[in-house]
């Protein structure tokens, strides 16, 4: 059977394998980059139909490449997704779709690695997992199934037609969570959402959008911790970018729900926690306001002054009196949608570059495993990361990193004899 030789191996063609592959270009690093499905495929079916980028046009991008039109829009799903597949002919990638890796496993005796494909067999001298964070949807099993009740996660939700009739509960309070919510209550729906932990920046401030106000406040390059799990974000690029406002939501008719804890005999139990919750995220937007004030005073800045901002809404009946316990067939609820996140799946990657979990294990993406490397994790290096920019540059460190080994493995001392092989 022939075997592919190649140096560098990418897997995954969305914003971290073509970023990755932007960079080794630039450094003279043969590569290829498998795609199971098409160039950035998540973008165009694993989000719902209405789905807009978290940031403004001209913040999330690459640098060597514009979207068209207003740099201050939010781009639709589908756009993104034409965007990566511009920058790929853009960079000539050497991107192959439709082809699945199934197994990674490390040469014995020699250097690198063999990989089996749905399309034959390869040996590349660096592997580079650019499948990112979002692989297996999680669903935990707090409801069991139960006639005319329909759960699904969030990454598979398109639209509120999709759904059955009836009430909805949402779980999940992030991004996601929030603008599935806001969008099914427009609709009509009679909506529940369960508000966990998180932070609420605000869209805009004083005339810049939060992307402006977290660059200059140097907020960005945060440095990822290991082990501490970072705080979900509840931020909304829809109808041209809005701050999310759990107050408003419930003005307009959203109940607001604690965690999601247990459910017995269909009744849903609730953690006594969404007071709480909504006054740390009330208190995250009104801190970020504080020091954008600072800011614009110290530097002597003209932007309007927006005092507004800092006024915080009453208190709405479902905070007044939080809903303990709820039973889903009186409450009129027929689906449960579980935007609680996504797990990972690195099976086919058989080398010791994972944790007992089977998360990777690395440092700024460089893994456990020599030759290995991670790319397009949240908080790979810093809170931009999962950002189009963000994994820009963390695809320049990892491929650095990869040029800094090739030219550890090309030495050769001066006096050393030459093989016939070399």
């Amino acid at each position: 059977m022939t075997v592919e030789k190649v140096e560098t191996l990418v897997v995954g063609a969305g914003q971290a394998g073509l970023a990755m592959s932007a960079h080794l270009r630039k450094a003279g690093v043969s590569h290829l980059v498998l795609e199971r499905d098409r160039i950035a495929e998540r973008w165009r079916s694993v989000r719902w139909d209405s789905l807009a980028a978290n940031g403004p046009a001209w913040h999330d991008r690459f640098p060597d490449l514009e979207f068209e039109g207003d740099p201050d829009a939010f781009v639709a799903k589908d756009e993104v997704a034409d965007y990566f597949e511009t920058f790929a002919k853009q960079i000539d990638a050497p991107v192959r779709c439709g082809v699945e890796v199934s197994e990674v496993v490390r040469n014995t005796g020699r250097p690198g690695f063999h990989v089996t494909t749905s399309q034959g067999e390869i040996e590349a001298d660096y592997v580079v997992a650019a499948t990112g964070a979002f692989q297996l949807p999680v669903i935990p099993p707090v409801v069991p199934e139960t006639e005319g009740l329909t759960q699904i996660h969030s990454s598979a939700y398109r639209n509120p037609a999709q759904l059955p009739e009836g009430a909805v509960l949402v779980v999940g309070a992030g991004s996601s969570g929030v603008q599935i919510a806001d969008e099914l209550l427009a609709s009509g729906r009679k909506v529940y959402l369960s508000v966990g932990p998180h932070d609420r920046p605000p869209r805009r401030y004083r005339g810049r959008d939060f992307v402006w106000w977290l660059g200059v406040l140097n907020k960005w390059d945060a440095e990822a911790t290991p082990g501490v799990e970072h705080t979900t974000i509840a931020v909304s690029g829809a109808n041209g970018g809005e701050t999310v406002d759990f107050r408003k939501l419930a003005a307009r008719g959203m109940v607001l729900l604690g965690r999601t804890e247990s459910c017995q005999d269909g009744v849903l139990s609730f953690a006594s926690d969404l007071v709480g919750n909504i006054a740390k995220g009330d208190e995250n937007y009104l801190s970020l306001l504080r020091e954008a004030d600072q800011y614009v005073e110290r530097n002597g800045i003209d932007l309007p002054e927006e005092p507004e901002a800092h006024e915080i809404g009453p208190d709405p009946e479902c905070m007044r009196e939080p809903i303990a316990s709820l039973d889903l067939a009186q409450a009129g609820i027929t689906t449960i949608i579980w935007a609680t996140g996504f797990g990972v799946d690195y099976s086919w990657l058989k080398v010791d570059a994972l944790d007992a979990a089977g998360r990777p294990a690395h440092q700024r993406g460089v893994s456990t495993e020599p030759g290995v490397y991670f790319l397009g994790l949240p908080w790979q290096t810093r809170r931009g990361s999962s950002f189009i920019w963000g994994v820009w540059h963390d695809a320049k460190y990892v491929a650095d990193h990869i040029c800094k080994q090739r030219a550890y493995l090309e030495y050769r001392a001066a006096d050393a004899p030459v093989s016939e092989n070399a």
